[in-house]
């Protein structure tokens, strides 16, 4: 499995080195990193880590002999957040610029967790608070079981430091600084990097086949959480019954005929859009339904004991025809109106769509939420 490495990065590179340096001693050495950061940090990155002669990654694969061509890091893996104008934003310094960050690590966290064959590990240690956090929101909203949020902690005598970017094999002795600025002077074998797993929790399983189309704001997210429970749609063709929300309707055989026609109609189809406005891959017209007649029919022979379409009342479900079918969706509508209420039967009926003379029909139903018993 793919292993990429999301990290956010302000005016301090060190980060990305140390963070690699924490997942190479576990054995986690990512095959990609990608990095989310502002103008400035952008132009820290690639004058201080990607420098071909004297930038700190590249030392650090050649110290502990990484072959780049297995990581797929450059200066082109590094992103620097713009606002609508396209112009890259110089810091996180207001609302605004925060926004615009969130919505950067929305993106790449929506793209990067859409390979079923990869894990994501983000990294929230580097830049200013507020990026860090935008990048954990993220990771909750699209994270997968595989994924992962992951801190760096370093020693606080070489946190920050200019000139700590790992520690190396050999030690180096560096001048630091005390708590009361005085200089004084550590080897490097003190320094200790730890990677820390965040616990967190995802809500991606949560989230509706139309929300992971496109990445979405955390508020359209989380609103879509909030809604009314999505409570499933059963229709139990062996039972003759329509069950929602936990209470169920008899249907006479023939109308259960018709009505599970319309179900698999919607369950069936995928057209890819997410929203129904416009769209008619799963309706109808009269005319379309009368020349699908058969497919009822053979529903009903199903579910009515065996009888033959030979058996059946040429006037009735077997001879479907426009006067005839615009009855029996009368009493289907009718019988759900009586056992849900008005207002529900409204989002479980077989509804018109648009205008005359183009009127289709159809289960106005997200397709995910119908579930058909044969």
């Amino acid at each position: 499995m793919k292993r990429i490495l999301l990290a956010v990065c302000g005016l301090s590179p060190q980060v990305i080195t140390e963070t690699l340096y924490a997942l190479h001693l576990e054995g986690r050495m990512p095959d990609a990193v990608r990095v989310l950061t502002t103008r400035e940090g952008k132009a820290a990155i690639n004058a201080h880590l990607l420098d071909p002669e004297t930038g700190h990654y590249q030392r650090f694969l050649r110290e502990y002999d990484l072959d780049p061509a297995t990581i797929d890091f450059s200066a082109r893996h590094v992103t620097a957040v713009t606002d609508d104008r396209g112009r890259e934003i110089d810091d996180i310094g207001g609302e605004e610029d925060n926004e615009l960050f969130l919505g950067a690590c929305m993106e790449a966290a929506f793209q990067l967790t859409s390979d079923p064959e990869s894990a994501v590990y983000f990294s929230i240690a580097g830049g200013r608070k507020t990026m860090g956090a935008c990048l954990a929101v993220a990771a909750q909203c699209y994270a997968r079981r595989q994924d992962r949020i992951f801190h760096v902690l370093v020693s606080p005598e070489f946190e920050g430091n200019r000139d700590f970017f790992y520690p190396p094999r050999e030690s180096v002795s560096l001048e630091l600084r005390g708590r009361d600025g005085r200089p004084f002077f550590m080897e490097t074998r003190y320094a200790r990097v730890t990677l820390v797993p965040m616990p967190f929790f995802s809500i991606r399983d949560r989230l509706s086949d139309r929300l992971l189309k496109a990445p979405e704001s955390p508020s359209a997210l989380m609103l879509s959480l909030v809604r009314e429970k999505r409570h499933e749609l059963v229709v139990d063709l062996p039972g003759c019954k329509v069950a929602w929300k936990g209470m169920e309707c008899d249907l006479m055989p023939a109308q259960m005929a018709l009505y599970a026609f319309f179900a698999l109609r919607k369950r069936e189809s995928d057209c890819g859009e997410g929203t129904c406005r416009g769209c008619t891959a799963c309706t109808l017209t009269r005319e379309e339904v009368v020349a699908r007649a058969a497919e009822v029919a053979e529903i009903y022979r199903s579910i009515s004991r065996g009888r033959t379409v030979e058996e059946m009342s040429q006037t009735g479900v077997a001879g479907l025809d426009e006067d005839n079918f615009m009855s029996y969706r009368s009493r289907v509508n009718t019988a759900l109106e009586r056992a849900f209420g008005s207002g529900e039967a409204a989002k479980i009926a077989i509804v018109t769509h648009g205008k005359r003379p183009g009127v289709r029909y159809g289960i106005p139903l997200d397709r995910e939420r119908i579930r058909v018993v044969v």
